[in-house]
């Protein structure tokens, strides 16, 4: 049978996705059952225990199938990139509405209703998704309203289908934004995860770690001596890492050297990873 990563295909010994049959080796095969994440940020684990490494996170809104639910967690794969983890299975409902909107900042408050003095229900993340119902207008401030009679601030949703024209320019909105190993979301991000929400928000879906992303991003480019060959929106990896050139010299990306996302110059990272990790492994340009 052909060998399959199992971060992007659910298959486990006693149980595995029904599309892998003939494919795989399980005692039994499922269907997915669709359902929607409900919670703001949703950790997706390595094993089905709160103490298990998280691999990625899904945000508000993002489409899941599950394969089974036992002891409080849900094994799932995400819709949108194929990543398949465990979650807490009270992080998940239906699909009853079909999104509108996408949120559009780094961050958003949600309020329990149209007005930005009450105390606030929770936070989404740009790249959640919701679904708006209705719209009201506080004291001059337009929100976008849910059929649960939550608001959001009109100005920070944008409809779906619609795409930021530079995913750089989407990157740079988290500059300061804390790292956070496989994080996906405005609280809290790690390189790949960065890559994979700012292409998202231009448009285009991407795989989850940094290695897929080496591997399908683009054309792989040759930057020549002194990197003299790159501009603004290349690539540059490193074994485990990936940075998004900002100009010819500079490069943003979210490292646990500074644990924040931020600007740094090419030439200043290649020597100070270098000594740890090796020089880059590979240019692309999507």
């Amino acid at each position: 049978m052909t060998a399959r990563d199992a971060r992007l295909h659910a298959f486990r010994s006693d149980l595995a996705d029904a599309r892998l049959k003939g494919e795989v080796a399980a005692e039994r095969f499922v269907a997915g059952r669709p359902a929607r994440i409900t919670a703001s940020v949703a950790d997706m684990r390595k094993a089905p225990r709160p103490d298990a490494g998280v691999n990625t996170q899904l945000l508000f809104g993002d489409d899941v199938l599950v394969f089974e639910v036992a002891e409080g967690w849900a094994w799932v794969q995400a819709e949108r990139d194929g990543y398949v983890g465990y979650v807490a299975d009270t992080m998940l409902g239906g699909r009853d509405l079909a999104p509108t909107h996408i949120v559009c900042v780094p961050r958003t408050f949600l309020y329990p209703g149209p007005d930005l003095r009450f105390p606030i229900a929770g936070q989404l993340s740009m790249g959640s998704t919701v679904t708006v119902t209705d719209a009201a207008e506080t004291r001059g401030t337009h929100y976008a309203v849910l059929s649960s009679g939550e608001a959001l601030i009109a100005g920070h949703l944008r409809s779906i289908g619609k795409a930021a024209a530079d995913y750089v320019a989407v990157a740079e909105t988290f500059l300061g934004t804390p790292y956070l190993w496989g994080g996906t979301s405005g609280f809290g991000i790690d390189c790949s995860g960065l890559v994979q929400l700012a292409m998202r928000m231009a448009g285009s879906n991407v795989l989850r770690d940094s290695d897929m992303q080496a591997a399908t991003l683009g054309e792989p480019l040759d930057p020549g001596p002194d990197y003299a060959g790159l501009r603004r929106g290349d690539l540059v990896f490193w074994k485990g890492h990936v940075a998004v050139m900002t100009d010819a010299d500079t490069m943003i990306h979210a490292n646990g050297h500074t644990m924040l996302v931020s600007r740094e110059g090419l030439k200043d990272a290649v020597a100070r990873i270098g000594y740890l990790y090796g020089g880059p492994t590979g240019f692309r340009r999507p």
